[in-house]
Order: C-alpha cells, then structure tokens, then sequence
C-alpha cells in the first residue's frame, strides 16, 4: 500500500484550482501550491527575508506584508521570475513532500494531489507518480484572466483590461507550451468547453486513478 501522488498543472487561468476541487468532490486530498508560497511569503518565515532581500522593500506593505503584485510586476516585466522561483520553489517542494509524507502515514491509499502551475517547469514531475494537465486554448488563458483581474480591480475597465492582457502575456511567455506540457502528461483535461464538459473528463480521470489506488491495495 503506497499514497498515490498526482501532480495536477496547467497554464495560466486553464481552470486548474477549478479541476482540483472537482477532484476533492471524489475524494482526493488536495493542497495548493500558491497557498503554500503565501504561507511561506508570511513576514515570520525565512522565505520572507530572502524575497524582500532580494526584490527590495518597495514590495511591502504598510502592514509588513508582502504585496504580491508588486511582486509579481517586478519578476515579470524585469526578467527576474527563476530569480525568484529559486528562492521560493525549493522550500513550497519541500513543504509538498511533507504533506503527502503525512497522508502516506495516515491514509496510505489516499489520492494527494498537489496543484502547481510550473511543476513542469520546474523539473520536478518526477516526484509524482501521476501528472494530469489542464489546457484551454491561448485567447481563454489570457480572457479569463483578464476578467478575474477586471473584477478583482478598480479604475478604467478599457485601461484594466489592457493591462491585464500585457500581464497574461508575460506570464504565459514565461510558461511552458499546453503542447510541451502533455508530452509528459498522464491524463489531460481539456477546459475550453463547459464545466459539465471537463466534469465528465475529471470523473474518468479519478475513476482510473482509483482503480490504481485498488490495484496497488491488492
């Protein structure tokens, strides 16, 4: 008996975290990668001092947290983003690989999934012993994402959202390919379609996933 590990990515606003909960509704332990950062980003945490170290104060708060989207302005439009991907990636992996070691010890033939935007990226696939991957096509990556910036923000909607489009394509250039991601991809679900649509892929999915948490029981 052995914790199934299932890395679940994606490009930018596929409909990753929208995949993970449906995964939860059947069962699988779930952890966010990007929940993990802005634990460790915390003004306690080591990662902290090293990110404002090296990213400067500007980046915080009056309160004396880290404002993340001044980060995130500074990492992508100053070609700094594995400058702070090695600085945070190491200690979010390290904090995964405890998490499901703690599943493993309670819940052995659990299904941990962790959603991770760059686990291709970052090399780290391996760890998992099944990767799904979300895709949709490059113009629903970059509208949706500016609908969740235009709805999360304030101001001009026109000046919003041509910002936003400048953002998502910055991102995505620093992302890898949906092409590149599903040659390494155990399961694909293909999000340019409606939810019932990507419903029904994730039901299949977790119903093979299952039955290899079966199959390894045996």
């Amino acid at each position: 008996m052995s914790l199934l590990r299932v890395g679940l990515t994606g490009g930018l606003a596929c409909g990753k975290s929208t995949v993970a909960k449906m995964m939860a509704e059947h069962g699988a332990h779930v952890i966010d990668a990007d929940a993990i950062a802005r634990a460790l980003m915390r003004p306690a945490e080591v990662i902290y001092r090293e990110v404002v170290r090296h990213f400067g104060v500007e980046i915080v708060n009056p309160d004396g947290e880290i404002n993340r989207s001044k980060l995130a302005e500074i990492a992508f439009n100053h070609g700094r983003v594995e400058e702070l991907n090695r600085i945070v990636h190491p200690a979010v992996i390290e904090r995964q690989q405890q998490w499901m070691a703690e599943f493993e010890h309670q819940e052995p033939n659990a299904i941990a999934v962790v959603e991770a935007a760059l686990i291709v990226e970052a090399g780290v696939n391996a760890r998992f012993d099944k990767l799904v991957v979300v895709t949709c096509t490059p113009e629903q990556k970059i509208e949706r994402f500016i609908r969740r910036v235009v709805a999360a923000g304030k101001g001009s909607l026109e000046a919003d959202e041509a910002v936003a489009r400048q953002e998502a394509e910055k991102r995505i250039a620093a992302q890898l390919a949906d092409d590149e991601k599903v040659k390494v991809a155990d399961f694909v679900i293909d999000n340019s379609g409606s939810l019932e649509q990507a419903e029904e892929q994730v039901n299949k999915v977790m119903q093979e996933l299952q039955a290899i948490v079966v199959q390894q029981s045996l």
